[in-house]
C-alpha cells in the first residue's frame, strides 16, 4: 500500500513537473510587449541590493576624492581654485550657436507633421488611380528623405565651416541623428495610415510627446505612470552634472598631464607614449562606465520620469555579456529597436541575417565616428576601427563559445572594454593636441592623422634589450 502512495506520488510530480515546463515554453512563445510598465535595471538592483548601493557610494566617493584632489592641487600650484569649471566652460563654449543649430533641428522635426497632413489629403482622392498613387507614394518618400537629409546636412556644413567646442558639438549632432531617426520612425507608422480610412492619423500632440520621449519606435500611446517624482528627476539632473565634472577632473588630472604638451617637442620617446597610453586605461574606462550612467540612466529617467513614460529599460545587463552580440544589443536598447526595426527586419528577408548583422553595425559605427569627427574637427576613425572592423570579428568568434565558456568570455569583453578605451582616450587627444601645437605644413588634412608625423616618435637613446635571466645571474 505505501509503494503505491509512493508511486502515485511520483506520477503526480512528474506531472506538474511537465505540467509547468509546456506552460513555461507557451510563455516564452508568446510575443512580449514592446512597451510595458518597468523600472532601468540600474533602478531596481540600486533599491534592492546593499551590494550595489555599496558600489554606487564608491564611485560617489571618487568624485568627492578628485573633487579635493583638483581643487588643493590648483590651490597649491596656482595660487586659485578651479574645481573644473574651466574645463567645463570650455567644452560648453558657444553654447548659443550650439542652442541655434538645436533649434533649427528640431523645426524640422516639428515640420514632418503638417507635411504628414498635406500628404495624407489627396490618398481618397488617388483611391481609383493607382499611378497617380504610386507617384505620390513616391513624393511622399522622397519628401522624407529630403527632410532627413537637411536635419543631418544643414547642421553638419555649419559646423564643418567653423569648429564648435567639443560638449556643444557633441550634444549637436547626438540631437541631429535622434530627431532624424525619429522622423523616420514617425513616417514608417504613419504612411499606412494615410491611405487607410479606418486608422486616423495621430494628432500634433502624440507627434511631439514622441519627440520628447525617451525612445525611437512610434507609437500613439505608451505604459503611463500615475505621477511625476520632482525629487527623482532632481536627483538624476544632479547626476548628470555630477558626471559631467567627473569627467573634467578626469581630463584634468589624468589626460591633460600626460598628452597638452604633445607636439611641442620636435620628437618623444615611444616610452612615453607607452607609458601614458596605459595610463589613460582606468581613467577612460571610468568615463566609459560614467557616460553610460550618465545618458542611458540619469538623462532617459529625468525625461522619463517628467514625461511620465512608464517603461524604463533603456538598457539591460550589458555588464555580464558573454557574447558581443548580446553586448552590442543589451548596451543601448532605444538604438538596438530602432537600427532593428527599420534596418535589420527590413532587409534580412532580402539580404540574410549576416548582411543585415553587418549593415547595422556599419550604420551604427559611421554614425558614431561622424558625431566624433564633426565634434573634434578631425577625422581620425579609432572608434570606428574598434566597433565597425574588431567589434564585427568579435561577433562570430564569442557566438558560441560565449554560450560553453560565459565566464571567461565575459572577462574577454571586459579587457577589451579596458583596452579599447585606453587607445580612445589616448589616440584622440594625442591627434588633438598634435594639430593644436605642431607648426602648420603644406601635407596637413582633415583626414590625414597629424600624429602620425609630428613629433616623431623614437626609441630611448642607446636602448637594447638585456636577458632578465643575465641580469639574475649578474646580481647573484
Amino acid at each position: 500500500m505505501a509503494q503505491t502512495e509512493t508511486d502515485d506520488l511520483r506520477r503526480r510530480r512528474k506531472e506538474f513537473i511537465l505540467e509547468n515546463s509546456l506552460n513555461k515554453q507557451d510563455d516564452d512563445k508568446k510575443p512580449k510587449p514592446e512597451f510595458m510598465l518597468r523600472e532601468s535595471p540600474l533602478t531596481a538592483l540600486v533599491e534592492r541590493s546593499l551590494h550595489i548601493r555599496a558600489i554606487y557610494h564608491i564611485f560617489v566617493v571618487i568624485l568627492l576624492i578628485l573633487f579635493c584632489d583638483t581643487m588643493i592641487y590648483d590651490f597649491v600650484e596656482r595660487g586659485k581654485i578651479n574645481i573644473g569649471v574651466t574645463t567645463i566652460v570650455h567644452g560648453f563654449g558657444d553654447i548659443r550657436r550650439g542652442a541655434k543649430i538645436w533649434l533649427f533641428e528640431l523645426a524640422v522635426a516639428l515640420a514632418f507633421y503638417p507635411l504628414l497632413r498635406i500628404y495624407a489629403l489627396p490618398q481618397k482622392l488617388f483611391k481609383n488611380f493607382p499611378a497617380a498613387r504610386k507617384i505620390w507614394s513616391i513624393l511622399g518618400i522622397l519628401g522624407v528623405v529630403l527632410l532627413e537629409v537637411v536635419v543631418i546636412a544643414v547642421p553638419t556644413w555649419d559646423l564643418a565651416k567653423e569648429h564648435l567646442a567639443i560638449g556643444s558639438s557633441v550634444a549637436v549632432t547626438f540631437e541631429m541623428f535622434r530627431l532624424a531617426m525619429k522622423i523616420h520612425a514617425a513616417a514608417v507608422a504613419c504612411a499606412p495610415r494615410c491611405s487607410d480610412d479606418g486608422t486616423p492619423l495621430p494628432t500634433f500632440k502624440h507627434y511631439v510627446y514622441f519627440l520628447f520621449a525617451p525612445t525611437l519606435v512610434y507609437r500613439d500611446e505608451y505604459p503611463r505612470t500615475k505621477k511625476i517624482r520632482w525629487s527623482v528627476v532632481l536627483c538624476h539632473f544632479m547626476e548628470v552634472a555630477a558626471i559631467i565634472f567627473y569627467n573634467s577632473f578626469l581630463w584634468e588630472r589624468f589626460i591633460l598631464p600626460y598628452w597638452s604638451d604633445y607636439g611641442k617637442e620636435a620628437r618623444v620617446e615611444a616610452g612615453t607614449v607607452v607609458r601614458g597610453m596605459f595610463a589613460c586605461v582606468l581613467p577612460g574606462v571610468i568615463s566609459f562606465l560614467c557616460g553610460f550612467y550618465c545618458l542611458l540612466h540619469a538623462w532617459l529617467n529625468a525625461f522619463a520620469e517628467m514625461l511620465k513614460f512608464g517603461d524604463r529599460l533603456f538598457y539591460e545587463e550589458w555588464w555580464t555579456a558573454s557574447q558581443f552580440s548580446w553586448f552590442y544589443r543589451a548596451w543601448n536598447r532605444v538604438v538596438y529597436s530602432w537600427l532593428r526595426d527599420h534596418i535589420y527586419r527590413p532587409l534580412a528577408p532580402l539580404a540574410g541575417s549576416s548582411i543585415s548583422t553587418f549593415v547595422v553595425i556599419a550604420v551604427s559605427s559611421v554614425a558614431h565616428e561622424f558625431i566624433l569627427t564633426l565634434s573634434f574637427g578631425f577625422f581620425y576613425p579609432v572608434l570606428l576601427m574598434e566597433f565597425g572592423v574588431f567589434g564585427l570579428i568579435m561577433l562570430p568568434l564569442t557566438a558560441s563559445s560565449g554560450r560553453r565558456f560565459p565566464s571567461a568570455l565575459n572577462l574577454c569583453i571586459w579587457l577589451c572594454l579596458f583596452v579599447g578605451n585606453g587607445i580612445f582616450w589616448s589616440l584622440y587627444p594625442m591627434e588633438y593636441f598634435a594639430r593644436k601645437n605642431c607648426p602648420p605644413s603644406e601635407n596637413d588634412s582633415f583626414f590625414i592623422p597629424k600624429s602620425w608625423s609630428c613629433p616623431e616618435i623614437v626609441l630611448k637613446p642607446n636602448w637594447a634589450f638585456q636577458n632578465p635571466f643575465t641580469l639574475l645571474t649578474n646580481y647573484d
